[in-house]
């Protein structure tokens, strides 16, 4: 294709939409996103899982470098401790 415009050698053909074939076109509603829609978040708790505290999760920060600030016992994130007893 002499500079990339699609009519292939010499001039002839037909040419394309540029629409080609991908890996389906938007969509809407759903969990969105790679990793769902827990991807990127920042809002939420850490949570301590001896004493219950729970304090606003912190962007950048693991709740798992945070200790807590009643009984210092290292937090968790909100959906670790839901999801403890399954």
């Amino acid at each position: 294709m002499p500079r990339g415009d699609g009519t292939g050698p010499g001039g002839t053909g037909q040419r394309g939409s540029g629409q080609g074939r991908g890996a389906g076109g938007g969509g809407g509603g759903g969990a969105g996103g790679r990793m769902g829609r827990r991807a990127g978040r920042a809002a939420g708790q850490c949570v301590c899982p001896k004493c219950g505290k729970a304090v606003p999760h912190q962007r950048g920060v693991p709740c798992m470098q945070m200790t807590c600030p009643d009984c210092g016992f290292t937090m968790v994130r909100d959906v670790v401790y839901e999801n403890r007893g399954r």
